[in-house]
Formats: C-alpha cells, structure tokens, sequence
C-alpha cells in the first residue's frame, strides 16, 4: 500500500504538531571510541584549529581536564603568552557580579573605589598606603579619642567598614593566582 503524502494542515506547517516530520533526524555520535552518546560538545583537536572534536557531556569532561592548552611550549612562551592573555582579558578576569563601574581598567570594584574615598586615597593606592591612612584615621576618630562626639563614632565606623572592605578585596587577590 502506498503511503500518503497529503498532510492535514491544509498548507499551514506551523499547525503540524512537535516532532511529526516525516524526515530522520541526523545525530552524530559521541567521537570517543566505543561510546553511542550523542556528541554534541564540540572541543578543538589542537591549538588555533578549526577542526573539532565533538563529544558527549561525559567525555568533554574528560577531555577538558586534561586539555593542556600550553602544550609544545618552552616556559618562557607559555609565560609570555599567558602574561599577554591576562593583559588581553583583563577586564574579564577582575570583573565579578555587580561590581562594575570601577575606575575602568577593572581593578577596583565601585565598592573599593567608595572605600578609598573614604581613607581619601588615590584609586592607585597600594595595601600598604591602605593600612596606613586607615590606622591614622582610626586613632583620630576613635570613640575612644573622642568619647562625646557621635559624629567621630559614625565616621569611625565608615572607616572601619572601608577598610574591611579592601582588606576583603586584597586577600581576594592574593589569593585568586595571576
């Protein structure tokens, strides 16, 4: 018996229901050997090259994590090059949720930029010129220093926050490896 090749949407495709085409759907397979999954993550076979390999979930994992980006590289050049994409994405690298708008080389978040203000320093300042201004401006507006003045307290306060903000933000680029 011959199939039929009169439809029932009456020339309007939109109205055929989700996955009635009659045609066979192409799926490549996983490219690790003996696995059937569909490869659907495609991974690069070298460097720089447009050849891809595709695998499953599992496998991209895999592959991912042994992916030596730097390999056939002297110290020196993985260095350089390494040195030349930090300096390249930088802005990506030092950004971090809801802290854009700093001084514009993505240094400093809006937080730490308020933070200076408030130790009335350069957006420039290193750590130590931190701790500096802070302990000088804490042993000035102490409670302790000033013990009737409310202003000095709240200011003492400010001062405090400031510098705990930027000595969360220093430790966070220590730590973070560059």
């Amino acid at each position: 018996m011959a199939r039929s090749t009169r439809s029932m949407d009456w020339g309007f495709p939109r109205w055929r229901p989700y996955g009635s085409e009659r045609e066979a759907v192409k799926v490549r397979l996983c490219d690790r050997h003996g696995c059937d999954a569909p490869g659907d993550r495609p991974a690069p076979k070298s460097p720089n090259s447009p050849e891809r390999w595709y695998f499953c979930e599992t496998h991209a994992g895999e592959y991912n994590r042994n992916w030596n980006y730097f390999e056939g590289l002297t110290a020196e050049e993985a260095a350089e090059r390494e040195a030349q994409e930090r300096r390249d994405a930088g802005d990506f690298a030092e950004s971090r949720h809801n802290e854009w708008a700093g001084p514009g080389d993505g240094s400093r978040s809006r937080d730490e930029m308020r933070a200076l203000e408030v130790l009335k320093l350069d957006p420039d300042a290193d750590f130590e010129a931190v701790r500096t201004a802070w302990r000088r401006l804490a042993k000035d507006n102490h409670p302790d220093v000033r013990p009737g003045d409310p202003e000095a307290a709240k200011r003492f306060q400010a001062i405090q926050t400031a510098y705990e903000v930027l000595r969360v933000a220093e430790e966070r680029r220590q730590w973070r490896p560059d």
